[in-house]
């Protein structure tokens, strides 16, 4: 591999790292599993460098990341981890323990989405993307995308009712 090349994939990587784990915390609600989908994203991203590195690479990563993540999905049931309905316990002290018991409560709100909703609604909320480009990642059209919103809101509207009320740093 071409030097340059290398040396523009590992400034990519520094700068674009926390934003990508961010998301694909957002996706897979699991840090083990999304330091995974990460990794993965960003080996095959490597491998295609030359091509894809400019304006195009974030959508390129997020695609292999959402791709990544519904084959996972889609493993037979017994090769799959399973999710519980059980929030982990709040930290002991800190400043604003109501802050991260309703992060929490929507992380895990999140996490019992279908694959699809979590996706259109990560790719809209954390990463601020229009529906035009979210039709894109995902494949579909943007129709699919507002109406997969609409469902997935009204969803996690059900499963963590004090939506409404969070902050966006509450949320991230």
């Amino acid at each position: 591999m071409d030097a340059e090349i290398r040396h523009d994939f590992v400034t990519y990587v520094q700068a674009r790292s926390p934003v990508l784990f961010r998301m694909a915390m957002a996706i897979t609600g699991h840090r083990e599993q999304a330091e995974d989908l990460l990794q993965i994203a960003l080996m095959q991203a490597l491998r295609h460098w030359s091509r894809i590195r400019g304006d195009d690479a974030d959508a390129y990563v997020r695609r292999i990341m959402y791709r990544q993540y519904i084959s996972w999905w889609r493993r037979p049931m017994h090769r799959r981890e399973l999710s519980t309905d059980r929030l982990p316990e709040s930290p002991a002290g800190g400043d604003e323990p109501a802050r991260v018991d309703n992060g929490l409560a929507l992380h895990a709100a999140l996490r019992r989405l279908a694959p699809k909703y979590r996706a259109v609604l990560v790719l809209r909320y954390f990463e601020d993307l229009p529906d035009a480009q979210i039709a894109e990642i995902l494949g579909c059209r943007l129709s699919t995308v507002r109406s997969q919103a609409a469902r997935a809101l009204a969803k996690l509207r059900t499963l963590c009712p004090d939506i409404d009320t969070l902050t966006l740093e509450e949320i991230r």
